[in-house]
């Protein structure tokens, strides 16, 4: 699992500061240069079309690093593994 982490951190992609669940739509918009209204709305209207446009925001929410270079999922990982 380490080198997975490595290599999602090595993307350069980060969930940003300009939040209002995830972050995960600010990061993207600062990863393209890009207004972050513009990614929110590209987001919305990826949600309208059928698909699974949620599952996809959740799963980029566990998976990018945050600002300080932290996994969710890789830090929820490791205090689960210290409870067993």
């Amino acid at each position: 699992m380490e080198k997975f982490y490595s290599i999602v951190r090595g993307l350069g992609l980060r969930r940003g500061p300009q939040r209002w669940l995830g972050g995960v739509c600010g990061g993207i918009a600062e990863k393209l240069n890009v207004d972050v209204a513009y990614v929110r709305i590209g987001f919305l209207l990826f949600c309208l079309l059928p698909g699974p446009a949620v599952v996809l925001y959740l799963a980029a929410w566990l998976i990018l690093p945050n600002q300080n270079n932290v996994i969710a999922l890789e830090s929820f990982l490791e205090k689960r593994a210290k409870r067993l």
